[in-house]
């Protein structure tokens, strides 16, 4: 069983004389949270309920622990290595394809904070795969400021060869780039304010193209139309490899071609356009560009808004020792299975619901672990 062979590894925390192997509880864990379960007390009180399904898997010679047991072993924890092993389990379920645009996002648990300890809300940067629809890794920083630094160590635990990795703003950093290229990835980085002379000088460069009725060579345009829920938006894209003029090039490990996407929404009587720009290591069309840039911006209503409403993740108030960080990479291994599955036509809440109604269904859902 690839889960339950995964997380052996894990290093015991307790003493000789336990009951429960830390990869049964890790089993039992992550199968009652896909089926709905928000903390430790539902999870023990389901796996109480599925008993008789659960031991086709694992024996429980004691039955199912109480959710002290969870709480105990769960909040000591090392969340790192738990973390690891998550991703060495997402490697075996996933394959990664070429091209893929893996998105670089931070988000913070914002119940997670303990006023008794002292302690802030624990801030979360997750790679999301776009096409596979996956969290493939996450890492807790100190606070949001911290993403910098804690993007490149992330970096390192994922297999990211031939894909394309974006950030926002905030990941814009030199380091950051020559990361990503170092392991035979591309990037594809917003710039903002944090760069101001690189950001002025491409939005001065690249505005003055948007007004060419004839692109130079090295040039390329891209446009959309989209319908729907009264609005009308509107998608133009231009790129240029046309850089050798930009005095910070030589900065950016293997930078090739920079960009714009403009979007431009029709809602009533009101228009609204915004502009943001990027640099990459691509070498590419803008009809790519644009497509890549739009597949970053999915991470917040696929994985975001999901983990906020699909599993109330903002709501959850688990907040003592590594309780937290270990239940977040709890929700995402779920969210993994949950999204993995096609079959059935539902939102993530919904699925869940069905799993833990239908044993056929969550045994379907779980076919990545069982």
């Amino acid at each position: 069983m690839p889960l339950l062979d995964t997380f052996s590894e894990l290093t015991e925390i307790r003493a000789d004389n336990h009951r429960y192997p830390l990869s049964d509880l890790v089993f039992m864990a992550v199968c009652m949270i896909t089926c709905g379960a928000e903390d430790w007390k539902m999870v023990s009180e389901l796996a109480k309920k599925k008993k008789s399904w659960l031991k086709l898997y694992i024996p429980l010679p004691h039955g199912v622990p109480s959710h002290h047991t969870f709480i105990r072993v769960f909040e000591r924890l090392d969340p790192d290595e738990f973390r690891q092993c998550f991703i060495t389990w997402v490697k075996q379920i996933a394959e990664r394809t070429h091209d893929e645009v893996i998105a670089i996002d931070g988000k913070t648990l914002r119940r997670s904070y303990d006023k008794g300890d002292n302690k802030a809300a624990i801030h979360m940067v997750n790679a999301w795969a776009s096409q596979t629809g996956m969290v493939l890794g996450q890492l807790k920083t100190a606070a949001k400021s911290n993403e910098i630094t804690a993007i490149p160590a992330l970096l390192d635990m994922l297999e990211i060869s031939g894909c394309i990795v974006s950030t926002d703003a905030m990941g814009c950093q030199r380091a950051i780039a020559e990361k990503i290229r170092d392991k035979n990835a591309h990037y594809l980085l917003a710039v903002k304010g944090n760069q101001q002379h690189l950001h002025d000088d491409i939005k001065l460069y690249l505005d003055d193209l948007a007004t060419k009725e004839k692109l130079p060579e090295n040039a390329s345009f891209h446009e959309t139309v989209e319908k729907g829920h009264g609005r009308i938006e509107i998608r133009r894209c231009w790129t240029s490899a046309d850089i050798h003029w930009l005095v910070q090039r030589e900065d950016w490990k293997d930078l090739a071609m920079i960009g714009v996407v403009e979007g431009e929404r029709h809602e009533g009587d009101q228009v609204s356009i915004e502009r943001r720009y990027f640099i990459s290591s691509l070498t590419t069309d803008a009809e790519h560009f644009m497509n890549s840039v739009r597949s970053h911006w999915s991470v917040e209503n696929n994985l975001h808004w999901v983990l906020d409403i699909g599993f109330r993740e903002d709501e959850c108030r688990i907040r003592k020792g590594f309780g937290p960080e270990n239940m977040a990479i709890f929700r995402q291994m779920a969210l993994n299975l949950l999204k993995q599955e096609a079959t059935l036509k539902l939102g993530i809440k919904n699925k869940r619901i069905m799993a833990a109604a239908d044993d056929e269904y969550r045994t379907l859902l779980l076919q990545g672990i069982i």
